[in-house]
């Protein structure tokens, strides 16, 4: 290749075929030269990525899945995240919205709380701007949605802790009013109706314990359950299950030899706490990818259905979850 086709792409210069331009700015990139600011390859657009607090270490690895999936398409990420008082959700989507994104995710957002207004997303998509919805369902908003199988999440869990013996199990989890927790609910009600024949009156009133969604929150319902006689206790999330695990601490109990505790979600590092956690893995890459992909198709003008993708989670067993203590627990 001549010098001078060097030259004349590196200039911007036109009679150069395309095959051969790519294969100069190729070479270029393994050589580790800079390209020309013209030629860098142009953002197909900003995508605005909303998600809750980070101190959860299952929000950061899901926008790293998104961003990755958004960088590869072209587009460039754009990370707004909801802080205790900070921006709102719909202040955040103003934000983004004014600087022109091409679409929005949103993550555990207002879709997933079934006291909002729902009408927010309406106009959204009347300002003709797309959006997909991760982890929340609401029958009232034209728009994909991407959701774990909470049912059956609850299932695995509640499984699981039966073959090891288990009666008494607690189920710890955030407020009412989110659509995950509901469903949650309704997992872990069916299969300890099914699996142990208890009534849903008892499983109501002595064996759900609902709080907030934080080490402390995990800490508080445990510690109820606990005091109920539950000999395992099945958290909305691994961080609610690290704070299960500091309740059982608090009162001399061993974990897993006197009481088991599952975690959701598989977030990082949980392998590695102590003990290391048993949980149910949230299949995180197939439903970034499969948000990004959904969005991808909005933004181009061929939707896919607006309907909810349900992604099926995995039960994987560690250390923290054992046989039943034989004779339930001396007090």
């Amino acid at each position: 290749m001549s010098e001078a086709t060097v030259s004349r792409v590196l200039n911007g210069k036109p009679g150069v075929a395309a095959t051969t331009r790519q294969s100069v700015l190729a070479a270029l990139d393994v050589l580790g030269y800079e390209r020309p600011v013209r030629l860098r390859q142009r953002s197909e657009g900003l995508v605005g990525l909303i998600t809750p607090e980070l101190e959860n270490p299952i929000f950061p690895a899901l926008a790293q899945v998104i961003g990755q999936a958004l960088t590869r398409q072209g587009y460039t990420p754009v990370l707004a995240t909801q802080t205790p008082g900070g921006s709102t959700e719909d202040e955040l989507t103003e934000m983004l919205v004014d600087r022109g994104v091409a679409g929005i995710i949103y993550v555990s957002g207002l879709h997933a709380d079934t006291t909002a207004d729902m009408q927010r997303y309406d106009r959204l998509r009347a300002r003709g701007v797309p959006f997909v919805l991760v982890d929340g369902f609401s029958p009232r908003v034209q728009a994909p949605f991407i959701s774990p199988d909470d049912r059956a999440a609850m299932t695995l869990a509640v499984t699981h802790l039966v073959s090891l013996g288990h009666t008494r199990i607690g189920l710890a989890l955030g407020p009412k009013r989110f659509v995950p927790v509901q469903r949650k609910i309704e997992g872990f009600a069916r299969a300890m109706q099914e699996q142990l024949g208890l009534s849903a009156e008892t499983i109501e009133t002595e064996l759900i314990q609902h709080s907030l969604y934080s080490l402390e929150g995990g800490q508080a319902a445990a510690a109820a359950l606990i005091e109920r006689d539950c000999t395992a206790v099945v958290c909305a999330s691994d961080m609610m299950a690290l704070g299960a695990i500091r309740a059982a601490r608090q009162q001399n109990l061993e974990v897993p030899d006197d009481i088991s505790v599952v975690g959701f979600d598989d977030s990082p590092l949980i392998a590695f706490t102590d003990p290391p956690l048993t949980t149910i893995r949230k299949p995180v890459p197939a439903m970034g990818q499969a948000a990004v992909r959904t969005l991808l198709e909005e933004i181009g003008g061929t939707p896919a259905p607006h309907s909810e993708f349900v992604f099926m989670p995995e039960l994987v067993v560690r250390g923290s979850t054992a046989s039943a203590p034989a004779a339930g627990r001396s007090s």
